[in-house]
């Protein structure tokens, strides 16, 4: 719902120099008192669920997804019977497939997805991870041959292989049947595989283009289990796997929505169970206290496995979620948590010095629309994440480049909303401007030959600036309900949980708690976070965080406030479980002087 008209608290210039609108508009807001009614429901879940676009009859199927009912026939996928028969005569006939995953999350989900199902069928699949420095995305010839010489007979992709056309025409031609199962944008003629089950290819018309790679997989392996059923065999139980897709689901950022709300729902209740060593073994690894939820896994499972593919064994991630064996997983795990670890020193410097590089761009000016920041010290594994970081910290998007000897190098950039960064991109590669690149609206990566960082970074501010000038003009915080620190409590939040999981597509509710004071704040933490205590003015507080603070107009304005006024305080809100012991806990996004 469009409530961007209408202040929220009359916060027109918060410290953060945005606005707070209110996320419903009138109709919205008479939708959300009848859905409360009918339904016997809290107004603020109501509220939630209105500004998210449900519609009274909807109320209750939005609370309660299964994937049964929103689920549609694997069939509807373009190349699905082709892969589905392809893939039952190799476990028929017990041949040796091979697999080819991306490094990522969705890809290690994907990868485990297959390895688990078709050992569940008595094969034993060939795995490779590239390698991301060295082979970079997708399959290449060397690794292709190395999996046929080791007697692989069928080759699938996952989570890539949909533009890798010349290694896949490679592996045809030397006689190895491919099938790929991915979800990335199809660009140009399609790899000369005997299937290519990808809901966003040009032909597809199924509406699954939200999916990622490892929910792809799963419906293919729907598919290929009643296909076996028919045969008379007796496939292994696959939904007892969804909790792979529900990390790949979370991780990838799609869209919470239909389906895809209901894989993490129900994957998220078998993780509760411990039935996969790998998941149970991370969540160890990251002193996870209390159940998995979806903000573990996308804030301390996903990045342990992804450390992996950025900085050290591109294939652990895949073995930890395949293996059955809690010994195996608890040492991945324990390599995954040290190499995360190793991760996070090396991101921290990375981001120090593009802070003070973009710092000094933009001085006390308004600076580039887009940020282009590079050096030869970043590990290339960790751009994505500098960019991302620039972007929250400059509220524009980024482009982090780590540099090579010769002055080239390979970057990543991140968006804002609004910002189709991955068209300017591509635009940027038919023109010549940059070597490689690609992506979607909101990310993009990028390589480039020496001499042209400059030229790029020009086409940036050409392609994007009267984009980016106009959303930053617009900066808002969208808020669904204003309540206080007692009001905040497990009950309430319970009830909230219910709308969830929380992420993209499906916004986490933006709170906010009017006129409470600050009784107390300090920076904890390497990340140099902001703890504080918010108080009402009936006595009732509440613990806050923010995070990565210290430093910002945010962090300042709380470590001053202590003894100061009230202050209008706007964020998320989540349980806290530790020791135990569960809590309320306020996660701060902004603040604002209350106006007259």
């Amino acid at each position: 719902m469009d409530g961007s008209e209408r202040l929220f608290l009359n916060v027109s210039n918060s410290i953060t120099d945005r606005r707070w609108t209110d996320r419903l508009n009138d109709a919205g807001s008479r939708t959300a008192m009848a859905m409360a009614q009918r339904h016997a429901i809290p107004e603020i879940l109501a509220r939630i669920l209105a500004a998210r676009g449900v519609e009274l009859d909807e109320t209750e199927a939005f609370l309660a997804p299964t994937i049964r009912e929103l689920m549609p026939d694997p069939s509807v996928l373009v190349g699905m019977e082709q892969a589905v028969e392809r893939l039952a005569g190799a476990i028929l006939s017990g041949e040796k497939v091979a697999l080819f995953g991306d490094y990522d999350v969705d890809g290690a989900c994907s990868s485990a997805l297959m390895v688990r199902f078709l050992g569940g069928c008595g094969l034993e699949p060939l795995v490779h991870i590239p390698d991301r420095i060295v082979e970079g995305y997708g399959p290449n010839i060397p690794a292709i041959d190395a999996l046929i010489d080791a007697g692989a007979t069928l080759l699938v992709t996952l989570d890539c292989g949909t533009t890798s056309v010349a290694a896949l025409t490679h592996a045809v031609e030397r006689g190895i049947d491919v099938v790929v199962i991915d979800h990335h944008l199809a660009h140009g003629d399609l790899p000369p595989a005997l299937a290519v089950v990808n809901p966003n290819r040009a032909d597809d018309l199924s509406g699954l283009g939200h999916l990622c790679a490892a929910g792809v997989t799963f419906m293919v392996l729907a598919g290929l289990a009643r296909h076996l059923r028919k045969t008379g065999a007796s496939p292994p139980d696959l939904m007892a796997m969804v909790d792979l897709v529900a990390l790949a689901t979370i991780c990838d950022v799609v869209p919470l929505k239909g389906l895809n709300r209901a894989f993490v729902r129900r994957g998220i209740e078998i993780m509760h169970r411990g039935d996969n060593a790998g998941i149970v073994a991370l969540a160890m690894a990251a002193r996870i206290s209390g159940p998995v939820s979806a903000y573990h896994l996308g804030y301390l499972i996903g990045p342990r496995i992804n450390a992996g593919g950025r900085i050290g064994d591109a294939s652990a991630g895949a073995k930890l979620l395949a293996t059955a064996h809690e010994h195996e997983a608890f040492e991945i795990a324990q390599r995954l948590n040290e190499l995360n670890a190793e991760r996070q020193t090396i991101e921290r410097r990375a981001v120090e010095e593009a802070v003070a590089v973009a710092d000094a761009e933009i001085g006390d000016g308004e600076g580039p629309a887009v940020l282009v920041v590079a050096s030869p010290d970043w590990h290339p594994g960790v751009v994505g994440l500098v960019a991302a970081r620039l972007r929250e910290r400059f509220g524009r998007p980024a482009f982090a480049v780590a540099q090579n000897s010769a002055g080239g190098g390979t970057g990543s950039g991140r968006s804002i909303p609004g910002v189709d960064l991955g068209a300017a991109v591509l635009a940027a590669v038919d023109d010549g401007t940059i070597e490689k690149g690609g992506g979607h609206a909101m990310a993009a990566g990028i390589s480039l030959n020496p001499d042209q960082l400059g030229p790029f970074r020009a086409a940036m501010q050409t392609a994007l600036g009267a984009q980016v000038a106009e959303k930053m003009k617009l900066r808002s915080i969208a808020i669904d309900a204003a309540l206080t620190a007692r009001s905040l409590n497990i009950d309430l939040l319970t009830e909230m949980e219910r709308a969830g999981p929380f992420g993209a597509g499906n916004s986490t509710p933006v709170l906010a708690l009017p006129a409470h004071t600050v009784s107390y704040a300090k920076v904890v933490g390497k990340g140099g976070h902001v703890s504080a205590t918010l108080r009402a003015g009936d006595g009732a507080s509440i613990r806050a965080i923010a995070f990565g603070a210290a430093d910002t107009p945010l962090g300042h304005a709380l470590l001053e406030a202590p003894g100061g006024p009230p202050l209008h305080v706007c964020g998320t809100a989540s349980i806290n479980v530790w020791q135990g012991r569960s809590e309320a806990q306020f996660r701060v996004l902004d603040v604002a002087k209350p106006q007259p």
